[in-house]
Parts: C-alpha cells; sequence; structure tokens
C-alpha cells in the first residue's frame, strides 16, 4: 500500500502525517497508542471511515515513527513520588504535551474543529484534548483505554511482561517474532490473526521505524498524568467510549469508568474484543463513530 506521508511543524516539533479522504470531509484525527505508529490503523477501518465521508488524519506521537525524537530519561522512581506528592513530575514532557501536537497539528493543516478517536494511550491523548482543547473537537471517541483512576483493576501480568518485555537483539526477526508473540498475548480472542497477517502487520510498522527509544518517555508521561477522573467530570462532548470485554492489558472496567465520568458519553462493549482492532470488527467501529459524528454535527448546526 503506498501511503503518501508528508512532515508539518506543529506545536514546535515536525509532525509525520497522512491526510487521506476529500478535503471538505468530516475531519477525523486518529490517535495512535503506546510507542506505535500511525501504521497501526487498519486498512478497513480508513477505508470505512472514508466511505462514511470521513476525511482520515493519521499521525506518529512524537517519538514513534517518523515524527520528531525527543530526548532524556525519565526517572520512573522520581515520577511516581510526583504523582503521590501531587506535584508535576520532571520529564521531558506530559500527556497534555501530546494532547497539543495533535491540536497543534490540526491548527498546521487549517483545521479548526474536528473529530477524533484515540486507541489505548491515544484515548488517555483523546481525553487529554477533550479536557484542554474542547473548542476544537466536535466530537470524540476513546477505545480500549482508561482514566488513570489508581482503584481500576489492572493488566494482567503475562499482558504487562509482553508490554514491557524488550526482544533479545535488535535484528529485525528477532524483534518481529518477539513483537508477534506479546500481540497474541492480548489480541482479541474471538478474532485471532492468522501468523501470515501479523507478522505483516508488525513489520509493516517496524519498516516505517522502529524507535524503541522513546518507549520510556511516553510511559512516563501516562504515569504522570495520573487519573483523569475529575478532570473528565468537567467534559461536555458528544463522546463514545468503546472497550472489549476480553481486554487483558486494560480491562473493560477502564472503559467503563471513561464513560461513566464524561456526562452524556456512550459506552459500547464488545465480546470477544482484546486489546487490538481486528478486522472483522471494524464495519462496527465505522457505525458506530459515523453515528457519533452526524449526531455531534446535527447538534452542532442547531446550536
Amino acid at each position: 500500500m503506498s501511503v503518501d506521508m508528508k512532515t508539518i511543524k506543529a506545536n514546535g516539533i515536525t509532525i509525520n502525517y497522512e491526510d487521506r479522504g476529500p478535503a471538505d470531509g468530516k475531519p477525523l484525527l486518529l490517535v495512535n497508542g503506546y510507542t506505535s505508529t500511525m501504521m497501526s490503523w487498519p486498512l478497513p477501518l480508513m477505508d470505512g471511515l472514508k466511505a462514511r465521508g470521513f476525511r482520515v488524519i493519521r499521525y506518529d506521537n512524537r517519538d514513534v515513527g517518523k515524527s520528531e525524537k525527543l530526548k532524556g530519561i525519565p526517572n520512573m522512581g522520581d515520577v511516581m513520588k510526583a504523582l503521590k506528592a501531587g506535584t508535576k513530575a520532571d520529564i521531558p514532557y506530559q500527556l497534555s504535551d501530546m494532547a497539543a501536537d495533535g491540536m497543534g497539528l490540526l491548527d498546521a493543516l487549517g483545521i479548526k474543529r474536528a473529530h477524533i478517536m484515540g486507541i489505548s494511550m491515544g484515548g488517555m491523548i483523546v481525553q487529554s484534548m477533550a479536557i484542554n482543547h474542547p473548542e476544537k473537537i466536535i466530537s470524540a471517541t476513546s477505545i480500549m483505554s482508561s482514566t488513570g483512576n489508581p482503584d481500576l483493576p489492572k493488566a494482567t501480568d503475562e499482558a504487562m511482561v509482553a508490554l514491557q518485555e524488550r526482544p533479545a537483539s535488535q535484528d529485525r526477526e528477532v524483534v518481529l517474532r518477539h513483537n508477534m508473540k506479546g500481540r497474541r498475548v492480548y489480541q482479541s480472542p474471538a478474532y485471532p490473526m492468522s501468523d501470515e497477517a501479523l507478522y505483516q502487520k508488525c513489520a509493516t510498522e517496524y519498516d516505517h521505524m522502529y524507535y524503541p527509544e522513546g518507549a520510556a518517555r511516553q510511559y512516563a508521561a501516562i504515569i504522570a498524568d495520573g487519573s483523569r477522573v475529575e478532570r473528565l467530570k468537567k467534559v461536555h462532548l458528544p463522546f463514545l467510549v468503546i472497550h472489549g470485554k476480553a481486554d487483558p492489558l486494560v480491562p473493560v472496567e477502564g472503559g467503563i469508568d471513561t464513560a461513566k465520568h464524561v456526562a452524556g458519553a456512550k459506552l459500547e462493549l464488545i465480546d470477544g474484543m482484546g486489546h487490538d482492532l481486528p478486522v472483522e470488527l471494524c464495519p462496527r467501529y465505522v457505525e458506530l463513530i459515523a453515528d457519533l459524528a452526524d449526531s455531534a454535527e446535527r447538534k452542532a448546526a442547531a446550536e
């Protein structure tokens, strides 16, 4: 698949992005999860959204893919101490900075307001966008994400190992096999990918750019943000939460808690869905997101 990627200066950094769909379509910004690149989005999802009239914009977060790489090694012990003390952690950047990147990309593209959608850490970034930049958002969708509420159930031990364990070497084939093994742990049990499809998915992301150094900085930003529960109570936007009932990495309670604390949020829980976006479920995602967007635009037009 040929990808027409471009770079642009936004929020003071260089961001790599792709803008697909009609220029006059409904702008929809896709926000990636922890360490994943813009290449992680399933093609059937993007094509389905484009067919429903969306101008689909995906981008690499800072510290992954071809977007700008930052510097600094966060001390996670200090991050935890700051979190407990209620002070701001001394880290290279905050989750709010990552949210500002996406909003800055919209500004750089001349888009005043857009629909936004994020997965996992991207869902947390979407929540931060809704909290800090509501005037730029028409609707928001948070998928397989959470509020940062410390009282919620944690990931399974196996899922955390799969997320954080590093490959035995940096050899491409070793990394791909390692990533495949990890994804098998938290994939959707009702929709397992074939070995061939999973290998190709991991290879596409690796070949886009393999940059493990950014993981620690992104993780520090997630942890330092703490609980967003009280901040989410102030969000009054058309809001959709999608979560898999079989998610071992971000348990379903994370999605339930998100919807609970955003006024009027719609919650969609899906049987057999884990911590990924199976192609079999893409038509369902498209319908949910399109319905939310249509409703939000009707509401905005009536105001």
